[in-house]
């Protein structure tokens, strides 16, 4: 057991990206393969905005820039 939290201790250290990549591609790969490729993008898609709305309110810069960003002033 302490074999493999080294190994993936080492894997998240050095190679981060590269895991980061192959995780997100299997995600990708069965969902594909579950719910067909346009249901897997539209989650992709989905997963991809909250990330960016979370980022943008980690940031400090609350729901208003978010709301003005994507509407204007239309709303």
């Amino acid at each position: 057991m302490e074999n493999i939290l080294d190994l993936l201790d080492y894997l998240w250290r050095e190679h981060r990206g590269k895991l980061i990549g192959v995780s997100l591609g299997l995600i990708f790969g069965l969902l594909t393969a579950i719910w067909g490729f346009g249901k897997a993008l539209f989650i992709g898609l989905c997963v991809a905005l909250g990330y960016l709305i979370g980022h943008r309110l980690d940031q400090g810069r609350g729901w208003q820039g978010i709301w003005k960003r994507f509407f204007g002033d239309r709303w």
